[in-house]
């Protein structure tokens, strides 16, 4: 019994030893210094400088404020020192708080804005990356899964995309995979990004078929996929481990060089989340993870679609 004890021991102690330099190495900052949380919204409850769009209120504002320092008091103490801001549905087409806030905050935010895609997209879409902005998040609303992306606006974007190198970033859920294939097919040199998983798990169940169908996307050489908003997804408590499977599979479709870590923040601290846990997932949990790996997944990813 004392030998089993003490086998028992020197493993566990082994493991502790093994995971501590894991984290060590995983926290260790070069000369790039920090990590990057490639999706967050910021938003202000100074609706006088900074009006909300139709149909949203200050009651519609949960919480009702999330600037910059608030983000910062939650992401700079686990070393994520640059963010890709999300333009806030709240703003509807006004991007200017978003932008504003890349500008106070120089060199430390990205931004994937929102443009009307029917009112002259290319010339929208120019003037958002003069500003600092990579991406243009696009969402299907109320239409047809198979017809959201076939509209002339849509096509320009996508063409735009190709040529500027900016990412179609979708906010979708799994049934809309099939149409994303078809625009990248058609347009193969247009980055594109999957937000969230595609959500698969937003009910709690995560289906073979739709981790099957967000990975056959990783087919297309300009597609990357967020590992994001573990609070919405799974079981949708930390450690959120239950996400682990899903990660691994993306990793396998997609590389590391094609995978990005977010948090979505602010929804990600609130409701009784913190958001310490969302980056360990990574940092800790998710041990099949090489130190490359994860330096693709927390910054290098990001970097390249965001930030350059």
């Amino acid at each position: 019994m004392t030998q089993q004890m003490s086998r028992r021991s020197f493993n566990k102690t082994s493991a502790a030893i093994a995971a501590t330099a894991i984290t060590r190495a995983v926290n260790a900052k070069d000369e790039d210094a920090g990590w990057i949380d490639a999706h967050v919204h910021v938003w202000t409850k100074d609706l006088d400088a900074y009006p909300l769009g139709e149909n949203y209120s200050r009651e519609d504002m949960q919480p009702p404020n999330f600037p910059p320092e608030e983000l910062f008091s939650h992401c700079k103490p686990v070393g994520v020192s640059r963010i890709v801001l999300i333009q806030m549905s709240y703003y509807q087409f006004d991007n200017s708080y978003m932008t504003d806030m890349m500008a106070r905050h120089k060199g430390v935010f990205g931004g994937v804005a929102v443009i009307d895609e029917n009112d002259n997209p290319r010339k929208a879409m120019m003037k958002m990356k003069r500003l600092g902005c990579r991406g243009f998040r696009i969402r299907p609303g109320d239409v047809s899964p198979d017809k959201w992306l076939d509209t002339p606006g849509m096509h320009e974007m996508w063409r735009t995309g190709a040529r500027e190198g900016l990412a179609m970033c979708h906010l979708i859920d799994a049934k809309h995979l099939n149409s994303v294939d078809v625009m990248c097919r058609k347009y193969p040199d247009t980055p594109v990004v999957i937000d969230h998983f595609a959500r698969i798990g937003v009910d709690g169940q995560i289906r073979k078929e739709d981790v099957d169908n967000l990975c056959k996307i990783a087919k297309h050489k300009n597609a990357s996929v967020k590992l994001s908003a573990y609070y919405a997804l799974g079981k949708k408590a930390a450690p959120y481990t239950d996400l682990i499977p899903m990660i691994r599979r993306c990793l396998d479709a997609y590389g590391p060089e094609r995978c990005m870590w977010a948090s979505d923040g602010p929804f990600q601290v609130v409701g009784g989340h913190e958001y310490a846990p969302s980056i360990k997932l990574i940092t800790e949990h998710a041990e099949f993870l090489s130190d490359s790996d994860r330096q693709w997944i927390l910054r290098k990813t990001a970097e390249r679609v965001f930030f350059n």
